[in-house]
């Protein structure tokens, strides 16, 4: 029998698979990587109030349409959340987030792209190998043979995840969501 998908303002609502729930409480293994900036980072050495919202691909509005793309849950909405996040970021740094990063598998060469063009004023992360997505244990998806990570935020304090938001739907919301939550938990009195 075949299951039917919820769908909302036309797109297929992704499901809580279980995917994300050994994060909580996991430590950010020491791992080097690099950003859009050519900066390399180690996620296991930050301190303080860090965010990841990790995304499968943003669209490039000079390449071919991304076929099938809309069809699947959760993988439509890049841009909107990365803008969200750029709309947010004074918020967010007033409230005690001290890094805010987006990660993906996507090429870095794309990914600086879209940096530019989105005026992201934070650093996106590539992991276009694999190795945090493989450490994390994080889901991910093949789409037209390339594997990309399902998109899920964290919250780190001090390199422990202490909060995962997963699966993100609507992307758009994502960084209203996390912020409320930080103001919730108070923890822009532990920054």
């Amino acid at each position: 029998m075949k299951k039917t998908l919820k769908v909302f303002n036309g797109l297929p609502v992704p499901e809580n698979d279980g995917a994300c729930d050994h994060l909580k409480g996991l430590k950010i293994p020491k791992l080097k990587i690099i950003s859009t900036s050519d900066r390399v980072i180690d996620l296991g050495s930050e301190h303080g109030l860090t965010v990841i919202y990790f995304y499968p691909k943003i669209g490039d509005p000079n390449s071919d349409p991304l076929i099938g793309w809309s069809d699947i849950p959760g993988a439509k909405g890049c841009t909107p959340q990365s803008c969200e996040y750029r709309d947010h970021y004074s918020e967010l740094k007033t409230i005690g987030v001290l890094n805010l990063f987006g990660a993906s598998s996507q090429d870095l060469k794309e990914q600086k792209e879209a940096s530019n063009r989105l005026h992201l004023p934070f650093e996106l992360l590539n992991d276009s190998e694999l190795k945090l997505a493989k450490l994390l244990k994080l889901p991910t998806f093949t789409y037209q043979g390339k594997e990309l990570i399902k998109r899920l935020t964290i919250i780190i304090y001090n390199a422990e995840i202490i909060k995962v938001f997963y699966p993100v739907f609507p992307p758009n919301e994502n960084a209203s969501q996390v912020i409320e939550w930080i103001k919730e938990n108070k923890l822009n009195e532990q920054s």
